[in-house]
């Protein structure tokens, strides 16, 4: 009795892992993409914030793909793909996050300040029907929202600005990664 039960269990949990090997593709880290999916078309990201950083655009969407690229199987490219990211940078500002006393003669300074940039993003992964892409808005699996991640800084800017701009972009890429392809 004993061993039928462990042999009815044994092909339970074989069954289980094939069905579940068809659905999805998973990656060594944990992070999960449907097996029907195989390329991906990341858009260029427009700064759109009233403060400008010239490379920023570039810097935020080269690490979007590199994430993409270094975690997943997915083939980048441009044009017709199984899922497509774009989106803009809408808020890069740096305000002030703390007050440093002074004497009664002169205004107070800040202590140390924090610079915050927020991207917003639009995902859109097709599903496919009878190998073709489907075109029902209920058979498109997608999210458009913004992120906003920001890192404190003490002095000036301008010493620090590019290393600060290198850490919030790795966290949004990582924020817009795991909301693309950890909630399926």
């Amino acid at each position: 009795m004993r061993r039928k039960l462990f042999l009815s269990l044994a092909v339970l949990g074989v069954l289980v892992m094939f069905f579940s090997a068809c659905a999805y593709k998973l990656s060594l880290n944990g992070v999960s993409i449907p097996a029907d999916m195989k390329t991906i078309d990341i858009q260029f990201f427009e700064n759109n914030a009233q403060l400008a950083v010239p490379t920023l655009s570039q810097q935020f969407t080269e690490g979007l793909k590199n994430r993409i690229r270094t975690q997943t199987s997915l083939s980048i490219l441009r044009g017709e793909a199984d899922g497509v990211m774009s989106g803009a940078i809408t808020g890069y500002s740096i305000a002030p996050v703390s007050v440093q006393a002074t004497n009664s003669n002169t205004a107070p300074i800040a202590g140390a300040s924090r610079l915050t940039i927020t991207v917003s993003v639009k995902y859109v992964k097709y599903l496919y029907k009878d190998g073709k892409r489907t075109s029902d808005p209920d058979k498109i699996l997608s999210f458009e929202e913004s992120f906003t991640k920001s890192k404190d800084f003490t002095g000036d800017i301008a010493s620090q600005e590019q290393n600060l701009i290198l850490d919030i972009n790795k966290q949004l890429t990582d924020d817009i990664f795991n909301r693309a392809f950890a909630n399926w």
